[in-house]
């Protein structure tokens, strides 16, 4: 049965007479019982947590790995969190292919290391990738990584292609140009010359002029011939440009496409990968740009520009990298320590801090199946824990705390600790408060505790005791249900028949207490008027019975037993009641017919001399014909 208790509305007809019970004056009848469900309401999402949130979750705060200065993204946590937790149940990548695999990618990067013996060498490096790409570890990278360079060196080719052609042409250029001016040094005209030898040291004006260059069209720089030369020459100079054009935005593209792979790679924490890319990119473009083209609005650049405020380039890609590399180093380090002393907490934290940074490098995807199920259990727990903590399941939450603190000797239990025992403490005492209510009668007010303590502690085994008490006091609780309902129903008769059993039951709640007093006054005070009317009846005063039950039927017009006494004396004292009837009949009509009403008065008098109501209703017609001062 539910608690708590609530009011029925006192909603009783209100008129000019009085009835067995008025409900008090003050303008305010109790509430309604309104039927509510007095289970726990579903949990809202508190503002905090019970611990503030503050439970290690192996959970970053912020989505970043900061690395050599460089905050690193790594993207929705929730999805970091799933992968590592399938990374602790996967087996460590400890076989002979997992093993070729490394040294292939070892073997790369000292062929084309700037530390090797005679200098990088770009082809054998080359012709290891594809084996590399054989892994399934690899998810093909190194395939991709062989497929740019070698559109970057078809590039090239294509490069040295136009550079052959420019050269061509300007070879054609140089020897178009040799015979233009050979042309136009040599080239006179025919007409001005006789053919003889010149002959003797002085030549006269004559002969030299004879001997000039052509100054007549169609000849030297005047003639067609050498205008067609200069026309060409202006080709092959639009055309060299052209392709020079060709060749930078050829080798602009290329590079961008370079490193836009790079730049993915190193996204996805590839970072062997970028150090192989890094390096062959040095071999494939040795003109000192290394620049990355990337837009300045990106995160990318972002991510240099205002961490360290240097634009991106292959070289700074390649030394985050180094230091990615050596950060996960040193965090499998401090792990495997940490493990060693039992320190399961700070060690989930550090293998965390590692996979997130070096998701596919060897330390962690080397590391040995059974220190991984060691995390796993202790992040499973510590996940349940956190659980129940939202729950508000301090039960289990302490069951999981004692074995977090068996197993881990670093756990923070003193959060966890604190917070269940205040909040268990508080629910308690809002147990005890609602039972002493309960037993003080006060229902409305043992709700309100009993609600908090639920919303506190939703698992409290206490509930239990307290439902035990609420079930052992139904009774009490059914008869005030039932008193409520008689007096929101007028059954005034049944209150009073069941006085016995509701008197204790509403014994404390004042406002019960007085409906339930008032009901029993006036109820004496009606039947004490039906045994006088008895009595006058047994004498054979029907008359005087009636008019003892009349006087107090219009302060009680609502309760049946007078009613029905009142209808077996009619047929007794039809005459009587006759005479009053219309006699009040003449007296309420307008204008008032005082005369009529006098005499039906006294007739109704002379059938029943000692009556009251006669006598009043004559008394009243006397005092309207003949005032007070006229009798005087």
């Amino acid at each position: 049965m539910k608690a708590p208790i609530l009011f029925l509305i006192l909603c009783l007809t209100s008129s000019t007479y009085s009835q067995v019970y008025t409900p008090p004056a003050n303008g305010g009848t109790p509430s309604p019982a309104i039927p509510t469900d007095n289970s726990p309401p579903p949990a809202k999402p508190a503002a905090a947590s019970p611990l503030g949130q503050e439970i290690p979750m192996l959970d970053p705060s912020a989505e970043t790995i900061t690395v050599g200065g460089v905050a690193i993204p790594l993207g929705d946590n929730r999805i970091l969190k799933a992968r590592f937790e399938k990374y602790l149940s996967q087996p460590q990548e400890a076989d002979a292919d997992a093993a070729e695999y490394r040294k292939n990618v070892a073997d790369i990067l000292a062929a084309i290391s700037p530390f090797r013996s005679g200098g990088p060498n770009l082809y054998t490096g080359f012709k290891l990738l594809p084996a590399a790409s054989s892994y399934p570890g690899d998810a093909n990278l190194c395939m991709s990584l062989a497929e740019s360079i070698y559109m970057a060196m078809l590039a090239k080719n294509n490069s040295s292609d136009l550079t052959e052609l420019n050269k061509s042409m300007d070879t054609e250029k140089k020897a178009i140009m040799a015979q233009a001016d050979w042309d136009a040094r040599n080239d006179r005209d025919k007409s001005f010359d006789d053919g003889r030898p010149i002959v003797g040291g002085n030549i006269g004006g004559e002969q030299a002029a004879k001997n000039a260059p052509a100054s007549n069209p169609g000849a030297g720089t005047n003639s067609l011939k050498y205008q067609d030369t200069l026309r060409r020459i202006s080709e092959i100079e639009g055309l060299k440009k052209i392709n020079n054009i060709q060749t930078e935005a050829q080798t602009i593209r290329t590079k961008a496409q370079y490193q836009v792979t790079m730049v993915q790679w190193f996204v996805q924490r590839r970072y062997e990968h970028v150090l192989m890319a890094a390096r062959f990119y040095n071999q494939l473009w040795k003109d000192g740009d290394a620049t990355l083209r990337v837009d300045k609005n990106s995160d990318i650049s972002k991510l240099f520009s205002e961490s360290l405020g240097i634009s991106p380039t292959v070289a700074s890609l390649d030394s985050l990298s180094n230091e990615a590399i050596r950060e996960v180093s040193k965090y499998i380090e401090a792990f495997d320590l940490m493990l060693s002393r039992d320190e399961l907490h700070s060690a989930s934290q550090r293998l965390m801090e590692a996979y997130a940074i070096g998701e596919y490098l060897a330390p962690v995807a080397t590391l040995p199946m059974d220190k991984k199920l060691r995390i796993a259990a202790y992040v499973r727990d510590l996940h349940e824990l956190y659980g129940t903590l939202q729950a508000r399941d301090y039960v289990k939450g302490k069951e999981i705390t004692s074995r977090l603190k068996t197993v881990a000797k670093d756990f923070p239990s003193s959060k966890v600790d604190s917070a269940i025992a205040a909040y268990t403490l508080a629910s308690d005492l809002a147990i005890e408060e609602a039972k002493a209510h309960l037993l003080a009668r006060d229902s409305d007010k043992a709700a309100e505790k009993i609600k908090a303590s639920t919303e506190i502690w939703p698992t409290n085994p206490k509930l239990q005791e307290f439902r035990d008490l609420v079930a052992n006091s139904g009774g009490i609780v059914t008869a005030r249900n039932d008193f409520d309902r008689l007096l929101s129903e007028g059954n005034y008769r049944e209150i009073a028949k069941r006085q016995y059993e509701f008197a204790p039951a509403i014994q404390g709640d004042a406002t019960r207490e007085d409906a339930f007093k008032q009901i029993m006054e006036n109820l004496k005070e009606i039947e004490e008027s039906i045994g006088k009317a008895s009595e006058f009846s047994r004498m054979g005063q029907n008359y005087g019975a009636w008019e003892q039950l009349a006087e107090i039927r219009e302060r009680f017009p609502d309760d049946p037993r007078l009613g029905r006494e009142l209808e077996l004396l009619a047929p007794k004292v039809a005459d009587f009641t006759l005479a009053l009837d219309k006699a009040r009949q003449f007296e309420s009509r307008t204008p008032k017919q005082t005369g009529s009403a006098l005499t039906w008065y006294l007739k109704a008098r002379s059938i029943h001399p000692p009556s009251e109501q006669a006598d009043k209703g004559i008394q009243t017609i006397l005092n309207e014909l003949l005032p007070a001062q006229q009798l005087r």
